[in-house]
């Protein structure tokens, strides 16, 4: 059996260290380091040609912080699987991340078993998200789009601009319509695909490769 290498990058040592020895209880994951921020993983990966297999990346760290480190994984390594492990709920924090390409993101507070499910998904499926992060993870997040909700030309612009950080005001900007309108597509793409909110727009588009990160 093959055991997948993972890299925690957490300023808080000793959540780390409990981290690290819950990862290496499981069979088929093993820590290769813990790192303090974003800039000693740079330094890290740039020193050393074997890229673990999935990186556990925090928000709130000092001198590089968890937004700055996926923006340089975007562009540097865009194939790394990484999670986003956080107790940062914020919503626009959570479109972000993921749309710089993160394949997970886990509140600190989850369940252990839940967690290792996390790991495994990212390994095998390539990604995973909770009900509690997208709010209500789309039924049709593991439906293939073929077959599926069919969307107007006009929807599609408008759910490609939802995964960028503008707002929808901007939004209606760039349409050249008014927010009513684009309240209405919104709440119209929510009914068609089954999702509650923005995050649940952002993944769908991503799953669906309507957006790529």
């Amino acid at each position: 059996m093959r055991t997948y290498s993972v890299v925690i990058v957490d300023d808080h040592s000793l959540f780390a260290q409990s981290l690290q020895g819950l990862i290496n209880s499981f069979d088929d994951f093993q820590v290769l380091y813990h790192v303090k921020n974003g800039k000693e993983l740079v330094q890290k990966l740039e020193s050393n040609s074997n890229a673990p297999d999935v990186i556990l990346l925090d928000i709130n760290m000092p001198v590089m912080n968890g937004i700055e480190t996926m923006e340089w994984l975007k562009e540097h390594r865009p194939d790394q699987k990484v999670i986003v492990l956080s107790m940062d709920d914020d919503e626009e924090t959570i479109i972000r991340m993921l749309r710089n390409g993160a394949r997970g993101y886990l509140l600190k507070d989850i369940d252990p078993d839940v967690f290792k499910d996390a790991l495994n998904d990212s390994i095998h499926k390539g990604f995973y998200y909770t009900d509690r992060i997208s709010k209500t993870l789309l039924g049709s997040l593991h439906k293939e789009e073929k077959g599926g909700v069919k969307l107007k030309e006009r929807e599609l612009e408008f759910l490609k601009l939802a995964c960028t950080e503008k707002t929808y005001k901007e939004i209606a900007g760039d349409m050249f319509l008014s927010p009513k309108t684009i309240d209405g597509y919104r709440e119209a793409l929510f009914e068609k695909l089954q999702v509650r909110s923005r995050i649940g727009l952002v993944l769908y588009a991503i799953k669906n490769e309507i957006f790529k990160p």
